[in-house]
């Protein structure tokens, strides 16, 4: 809110910074300034009401839309297959309550949640995440491939290769911090093959009852059937691209 005059909010039109038009100030938003003279509880008010006003929120940062849009997804697929929350949440072993906040862009999923909701649905992440197009660019440029931020912190996904009915494959690179884990319980389908190939650092995969260590340069085939786990040690990060098929 800085570089806002008090004197504009007050008044009918709020003079955005950066911009040389106004925008009218909601009925609501004006009523509330005119019983708050203390200026910090006019601020909080403001704040307060901001999400009754969609068209107002700011929506500069990829992070917030991006759950907004995995939140609109996971609502769609929820319906498609006519089931409630209660059913979902008895398939993923997520609680109904986080499900609902999830659907609503209240929370951020983690890793971990996304991967139970990947085997409920029988979709990869990539798949769950974002609609799948029936055609394909052939070029997906840097600036355009979507990254999402576990919230919890200590991995990262990037979508280099995006799913498409056209094409078998599909290609993400993650990072993933030093002295992190993440569970997956089940694979979204039985016998996904994987080829993962390290760029940076150490990761220790378990795969069903395998252990794979493995460093930079180093390439691991496997279909997944079960489990796995995904682990860095407490002095060494890891970088690597995972192509599924």
């Amino acid at each position: 809110m800085a570089g806002v005059s008090m004197s504009a909010v007050a008044g009918c039109f709020l003079r955005l910074p950066g911009r040389s038009d106004s925008v009218a100030i909601p009925t609501q938003l004006k009523e509330a300034s005119a019983r708050n003279r203390n200026p910090r509880t006019h601020w909080f008010t403001f704040d307060h009401n901001w999400n009754k006003f969609p068209y107002m929120r700011n929506t500069s940062n990829p992070a917030d839309t991006l759950d907004h849009d995995i939140a609109d997804r996971l609502k769609t697929l929820r319906l498609e297959r006519g089931w409630s929350l209660e059913a979902l949440s008895g398939r993923c072993g997520v609680s109904r309550a986080t499900l609902s906040r999830l659907e609503n862009a209240e929370v951020s999923p983690t890793a971990s949640v996304l991967g139970r909701l990947c085997s409920a649905f029988g979709l990869t992440m990539s798949r769950l995440m974002s609609l799948v197009e029936a055609d394909f660019v052939p070029l997906v440029e840097h600036e355009s491939q979507q990254v999402w931020q576990d919230p919890k912190g200590g991995f990262q996904r990037s979508n280099i290769s995006p799913p498409s009915q056209a094409l078998a494959a599909e290609m993400i690179e993650c990072r993933l911090a030093a002295d992190t884990t993440i569970d997956y319980p089940e694979p979204p389908n039985a016998g996904i093959e994987h080829h993962l190939y390290m760029l940076e650092g150490r990761l220790t995969l378990k795969v069903g009852d395998s252990v794979h260590r493995l460093r930079k340069g180093d390439c691991l085939r496997y279909r997944l059937s079960g489990p796995s786990t995904f682990n860095t040690e407490k002095d060494h990060s890891a970088r690597y691209i995972i192509a599924m098929v």
